[in-house]
């Protein structure tokens, strides 16, 4: 039996699927996906299963845009819904709220799947992808997968990283 190297971690950075303005009534918080952002978002998690890139964990904004994403994926990669872990600090958050989510990971995930909202789910993919890859923006339903060398989440800041790939809805 291959024993699994532990210092290594996944990462996928997942922007929200596109949201509906059409009822400004609604709080932004209560945005809800537009069906063409459902279609994108399955594509891209059929594309991620069939490269067997399924996370252990999924965590996501309190955003009703966002958990239904996340809700999406995990149909796709047949993950209980019931243990995403939905976290408010991922809405209207910074990088660093992104990484104090990573932080009191167990070093036992393998992989995570962070679901939330630009400009900063952008920016946090940035810091781990180097000059010829770094990104303008990630768009909505879109997927950026780091390998981390790292052992424990702890560690997740300034880690050495290496972008294992894009998942862009309009590249797919």
């Amino acid at each position: 039996m291959q024993k699994l190297n532990k210092a290594v971690k996944k990462l996928y950075i997942a922007r929200h699927a596109k949201s509906s303005w059409d009822d400004m009534s609604v709080s932004d918080h209560d945005r809800d996906i537009l069906e063409k952002g459902v279609k994108r978002t399955l594509k891209v998690a059929g594309y991620l299963k069939e490269k067997g890139e399924i996370p252990s964990l999924i965590i996501s904004s309190s955003a009703k845009r966002a958990l239904k994403t996340a809700r999406l994926f995990a149909e796709v990669f047949r993950y209980p819904v019931e243990n995403i872990l939905v976290s408010a600090s991922l809405y209207g958050c910074h990088e660093d709220d992104i990484f104090e989510e990573l932080y009191g990971l167990s070093a036992n995930v393998t992989s995570v799947m962070v679901v939330g909202h630009n400009p900063a789910f952008t920016g946090f993919a940035n810091l781990f992808l180097k000059n010829g890859h770094k990104i303008d923006n990630l768009p909505t339903s879109g997927v950026v997968a780091v390998k981390l060398k790292i052992d424990d989440w702890e560690k997740v800041y300034g880690a050495a990283s290496k972008m294992l790939f894009k998942a862009f809805p309009k590249d797919l």
